[in-house]
């Protein structure tokens, strides 16, 4: 009686698996039948069988809340699994968006990039734009996220324009600062500040 209750939830395991396997089947033939030989629109072999190869997603969207209690959402074009490692993806027009507990935030797009969920890090390839809401505006090769902790890590030299002029480093940070009242920017590495005072300057009032 066992063999045969082992049996039966074999067979039906086995159905769940061949009865679509073959309604897909007879479905592809019937679209290739319907569809005349001369049509020259149809899709080639090969790129149905490139499509059925990649696990594509369009507009992924995911978002948590950090240690320091900001709030992190991060956006594609369109992502797919990381080829060596299971747990992350690869994205294309990559974007992050972090709202620190103070209010301010950040905003920073790039050409590509990459969510690793079991190091829980964000990496934002190719040229990276970021924009604060407090008028800092930054280009560089790319800025790596810590979704666990919030802080943000530039991965090499920028430029930085400022409500106060231009600022040029090697790297910047943004992180929590240690009275944990809100975020703050950490130029390190060769910095260069370029100060550009407002035109419209008050005048002494004794002249």
């Amino acid at each position: 009686m066992a063999s045969a209750d082992n049996f039966h939830s074999q067979l039906v395991g086995w159905s769940k698996i061949i009865l679509p396997i073959c309604g897909i089947g007879l479905l592809s033939t019937l679209f290739l039948f319907a569809r005349s030989s001369t049509d020259e629109t149809g899709i080639p072999f090969a790129e149905i069988e490139t499509l059925a190869r990649e696990q594509r997603i369009s507009a992924p969207q995911l978002s948590g809340v950090a240690d320091d209690g900001s709030i992190i959402a991060i956006g594609a074009k369109s992502a797919q699994p990381g080829p060596a490692n299971p747990n992350s993806f690869s994205a294309s027009d990559m974007s992050l968006h972090l709202k620190a507990a103070d209010g301010s935030e950040i905003r920073i797009t790039a050409t590509t990039g990459e969510v690793d969920s079991t190091a829980k890090q964000a990496r934002l390839r190719g040229l990276a734009r970021l924009e604060t809401s407090s008028g800092y505006t930054m280009e560089t090769n790319g800025l790596v996220a810590d979704l666990a902790s919030g802080v943000i890590m530039s991965d090499g030299a920028l430029e930085i324009r400022a409500p106060f002029g231009a600022i040029t480093a090697g790297q910047v940070t943004f992180e929590t600062a240690n009275d944990a009242k809100g975020q703050q920017m950490l130029f390190t590495q060769g910095v260069r500040l370029v100060y550009t005072p407002n035109s419209a300057e008050p005048k002494d009032a004794t002249q």
